[in-house]
């Protein structure tokens, strides 16, 4: 027993040690996505005006930017399975591997935007947020900002996996960070660029109506199509990811009734989406390495975490220091040029760390407890961790926001 301890941990730092060209590849990716999540605050910080004018709006914010990175970095992941086993060839038709995926990946965008619009509405009425925007501003902000956004987001998921076969890039390291930086870039200013389509008298609802047809038809006709692949990867994806929706909403509505504090630091709204993102990244990193572990047979899935895990729960907070601090630093200096109020960097980076331990405190418990339950029940924790931690990370990271707002006195 001891004996095959020590070769299971040999091979664990072997895994590791080998995989030098990969961690330089996720890492260039996470600094890009980390930039395109401080562009995409500097969004949010740049429209309170407009977030105190639609009343709800950013209850549906975070579901928006998290619908474009759950679609679309699954459509990464799949075309990188695509390529390791020889399938992925670019093509105008419909019934390759790729047009199978393309034809996914619309047909969701378009039905959970419309899914999103309904829960953003539900939600806001349900936790007691009675004045909001109506469900028609709702399913057309939603429906058109996210068809603008989810355009260019193909566009540039494509684009990366036509250079990883021609560069020689592992898709699976380089995907899902840059297609979650270009969704958060570009769902935001989509967004709000539809709020522009609202209160128009007989065009919204008529638009609502149009969005919404478009919306079922396009489902219907991707179930209807007579293509297994799509077929598939509709029937496993709705149902996770209306649940990510909602949690989202729920994620968004915590930070609407906590708006008046945002708007008097706007800084504060530019620190939002590099924090939530950076919270579900580190819990991300937790998930892959216990996952490694429990199939390594290094840690068992046990209730108490053995030495292994704390190691990797110690590493986790470690990372979450300098993380938060660069995070708050680039988020007070990115509000200065954009002459936007900031409480100041010492109280940015107050609030940054004292919510990320929060968050990251949460994230340990969640991804450990996940993993040894998908393990227990015979699941490869590989495919659960992730989803789960980075879903449940905007609520969490959410209320651990504004949970060091109120500590640090800046409500």
């Amino acid at each position: 027993m001891r004996g095959l301890a020590r070769r299971a941990s040999a091979r664990f730092r072997a895994l590791w040690g080998a995989d030098a060209a990969n961690i330089r590849q996720g890492l260039a990716a996470l600094l890009v996505s980390s930039g395109g999540d401080l562009l995409a605050g500097l969004t949010l910080g740049a429209i309170t005006g407009t977030l105190s004018e639609l009343p709800g709006l950013l209850v549906l914010v975070p579901a928006a930017i998290g619908m474009r990175g759950n679609v679309f970095g699954a459509l990464g992941s799949r075309l990188g399975t695509a390529i390791h086993t020889g399938t992925f060839s670019l093509s105008r038709r419909f019934d390759t591997v790729v047009g199978q995926n393309v034809v996914a990946a619309m047909a969701l965008t378009l039905s959970i935007s419309f899914a999103l619009a309904v829960l953003a509405k539900a939600v806001s009425i349900g936790f007691g947020l009675t004045r909001t925007i109506s469900i028609a501003d709702f399913v057309v902000i939603s429906m058109i900002g996210g068809a603008v956004s989810s355009v260019f987001v193909l566009l540039l998921t494509l684009g990366v996996a036509a250079g990883s076969v021609r560069f020689g890039w592992d898709m699976d390291n380089v995907a899902a960070p840059l297609v979650t930086a270009a969704g958060d870039m570009v769902t935001l200013p989509s967004l709000f660029l539809a709020t522009y389509l609202v209160g128009l008298g007989i065009v919204t609802p008529v638009l609502a109506v149009a969005t919404t047809v478009l919306a079922v038809a396009a489902l219907v006709a991707a179930f209807r199509a007579g293509l297994p692949v799509t077929v598939r990867i509709l029937r496993e994806s709705l149902p996770m990811l209306l649940i990510a929706g909602l949690i989202d909403v729920v994620a968004g509505l915590t930070i609407e009734k906590r708006l008046h504090s945002f708007l008097a630091f706007p800084a504060l709204l530019v620190l939002v989406p590099p924090f939530l993102e950076d919270t579900g990244a580190l819990g991300g990193i937790l998930a892959s390495r216990l996952a490694s572990k429990l199939h390594l047979g290094v840690i068992e899935p046990v209730n108490t975490p053995q030495r292994p895990a704390r190691d990797d729960f110690a590493l986790t907070f470690l990372f979450a220091i300098p993380v938060f601090v660069l995070v708050a630093v680039s988020a007070d200096v990115a509000a200065s040029v954009a002459g936007l109020t900031s409480p100041g960097v010492l109280r940015m980076i107050a609030v940054s760390l004292i919510g990320g331990f929060i968050a990251t405190a949460v994230a340990v418990g969640i991804v450990y407890y996940g993993a040894i339950a998908a393990y227990r029940l015979g699941l490869d924790p590989d495919n659960h961790g992730i989803p789960l931690i980075t879903s449940s990370m905007d609520l969490v990271g959410a209320f651990a926001l504004i949970l060091a707002i109120v500590l640090i006195g800046l409500s």
